[in-house]
């Protein structure tokens, strides 16, 4: 099963929602402002795409960041922001047990959900 995270109101969300259903996809919502942000998930979004691909420096929650934060920015801080205000993470965020894929593309998930159809 694989895991939508986001916020509802979102407009990419709404999209990438009505993709899947769609698509045929089943999934699960996690919806960040009222379930939070599963920190073992963050650090390894992280770790893996690095900060500046998950947080979302084009949204307004970037912009009311102070300069000097954000031109300091690290992995540590990104995750302490993206914990404390869930809107800083990119949206959305889909995941299952074979494929992590940060933002929407339908093109970059078309071709993710069928690799990850022939390898089940």
């Amino acid at each position: 099963m694989m895991t939508l995270f986001g916020i509802p109101q979102c407009d990419t969300v709404k999209k990438a929602r009505a993709w899947l259903v769609d698509h045929g996809v089943d999934y699960l919502f996690h919806d960040y402002k009222k379930a939070g942000v599963p920190e073992d998930l963050l650090d390894r979004w992280l770790a893996e795409f690095g900060w500046e691909t998950v947080i979302n420096r084009r949204g307004t929650s970037w912009r009311r960041l102070p300069q000097a934060e954000r031109d300091a920015m690290t992995t540590t801080l990104a995750r302490a922001a993206a914990l404390n205000n869930p809107s800083l993470i990119k949206r959305p965020i889909l995941v299952s047990d074979d494929v992590t894929l940060v933002g929407f593309d339908p093109e970059q998930w078309q071709h993710a959900l069928i690799q990850e159809a022939i390898n089940q």
